[in-house]
């Protein structure tokens, strides 16, 4: 008996919203202009803080809900709706009034905080002593009040699952998604993350004096802390297969996936950048793909010290001195946790359809491991191939590989 031929991946819908932009479009717009989003922060109390600024987006509208229905939702739920419309829209997956043609979605997402501010607003009122919405704010704090609302306003169900292994749960999101495939459990995934700015998270990195006091600088010598920031982006990921028979436009295909789980620290990664080489080379592996070919990695990149090190060393083993180009819109975007690794596939994608690069903006002293790979602006290529990677506290790692359509 012969075996199964393993179903290849298409990717037929994506969307953003990040602080750069309300859609992919404006986001990969303002990155090649070399914009960055930082700025005094709003959405949050940030009195005592050693840092005050980070990347925080305008909430989009949502003309068909009333104003004081979107006021209940958390501000992570606000983020991703627009984004999930967008991935959908593109999939041809809804109909005149937004409402999607399949009955059935299976999802895969991530989220570290889910909606956090509405635990936050609890905590106040409690300590206030003021009980009204106490119950609302509770349920809108919950990840699952995240995805019911997705599946209460586009009108699906499904199964859904919930990645929380910190920065790299955007990339094991999309990875899980085309596992599902894969396996034939299912042809069609929606998958992506989310994340909203909130105290207890933007206070802990800074109580670890992990943030940026002024310009994010990834992969350069005198970095000195992350940006934090926030967002949302989706994908439909399905079966190629299925994906023709209904004439969908296939913007790219996702070719392998690779994780790894290293026990060198809670928060630091392996010094050697070891654990991130294995993830990139079983995506490779998985893809069947050389490492040459590979034109353009989307790097974690976060600006501080001990990732941006490790990861160099691990590019610089994979991909050689400087023929495949790397950067890390982190320093544009700010460093969107759950979301990151959803953000960054959606970039990876759109770079393969323009051929346009997304420059590593903020460089002074560059790591001399890297470069000659760091992108500079206006920098084209004719890719076949890109990849993201991400690392997570707890020393999780993931490598996404996409090629062209």
């Amino acid at each position: 008996m012969s075996a199964t031929p393993t179903p290849q991946i298409a990717i037929t819908g994506l969307g953003c919203v990040t602080a750069l932009g309300a859609d992919a479009t404006s986001t990969w717009e303002a990155l090649h202009a070399g914009r960055s989003a930082r700025g005094p922060l709003t959405a949050i109390g940030v009195d005592g803080c050693r840092v005050t600024e980070g990347a925080e987006a305008s909430l989009p509208s949502w003309p068909s809900w009333p104003e004081k229905r979107l006021r209940r939702l958390s501000r992570s739920t606000r983020l991703a709706l627009p984004a999930v419309r967008q991935a959908l829209s593109e999939a041809r997956l809804l109909d005149a009034n937004d409402r999607c043609l399949l009955p059935r979605l299976e999802m895969s997402v991530s989220t570290t905080a889910c909606g956090m501010e509405k635990g936050e607003e609890f905590l106040r009122a409690l300590w206030s002593k003021t009980r009204t919405g106490q119950s609302a704010r509770v349920a809108q704090y919950q990840s699952q009040a995240q995805t019911g609302a997705i599946h209460d306003l586009f009108g699906f169900d499904g199964p859904v699952m919930t990645v929380a292994n910190a920065c790299a749960g955007g990339g094991n999101a999309i990875g899980h998604a085309a596992d599902l495939i894969r396996s034939g459990m299912t042809d069609i995934v929606l998958a992506g993350g989310y994340e909203a700015l909130s105290e207890l998270v933007f206070t802990g990195f800074d109580g670890l004096q992990s943030l940026a006091p002024e310009a994010c600088r990834p992969f350069d010598r005198g970095r000195r802390g992350l940006m934090l920031g926030e967002g949302a982006a989706f994908l439909v990921l399905e079966n190629a297969d299925r994906a023709r028979a209904r004439g969908a436009n296939i913007l790219g295909y996702l070719a392998g996936y690779g994780q790894t789980t290293d026990t060198h620290h809670l928060t630091q990664p392996a010094p050697d950048g070891a654990p991130l080489e294995r993830a990139m080379r079983r995506a490779l592996e998985q893809g069947r793909i050389n490492a040459s070919d590979v034109g353009y990695v989307n790097a974690h990149g976060t600006g501080t010290p001990f990732n941006d090190g490790a990861e160099a060393q691990a590019f610089h083993r994979v991909f050689g001195a400087g023929q495949t180009k790397l950067s890390s819109t982190k320093a544009a975007l700010g460093h969107t946790l759950g979301a990151a690794g959803a953000i960054e596939a959606v970039l990876c994608l759109l770079a393969l359809k323009s051929g346009q690069l997304p420059p590593q903006i903020n460089l002074l002293d560059p790591e001399p491991l890297v470069a000659k790979a760091l992108v500079g602006h206006g920098e084209k290529a004719d890719l076949s191939a890109a990849m993201s990677v991400n690392l997570g506290f707890g020393g999780s790692n993931a490598a996404v590989l996409f090629t062209r359509a």
